[in-house]
């Protein structure tokens, strides 16, 4: 029989890299280091669909909520 390592709630909700792209999609811009202009609007689209879904995501539990 093999041990299992048992995970707790903190494994489950470690974000890692999910977390610091967050970070780095809505932090402001660095002045020494331009992106070129592809780079700004791939961001800049990244962060309305992020909003978008959280956004759509309170609602759907509001309505949940509600029922």
């Amino acid at each position: 029989m093999d041990k299992r390592q048992k995970n707790t709630l903190r494994d489950y909700f470690a974000l890692g890299a999910v977390g610091t792209y967050f970070l780095r999609v809505f932090r402001k811009d660095d002045p020494s280091n331009r992106p070129n202009f592809n780079l700004r609007v791939m961001h800049g689209i990244n962060r309305v669909s992020i909003l978008m879904f959280l956004f759509c995501l309170a609602v759907m539990i509001t309505r949940c909520a509600l029922r």
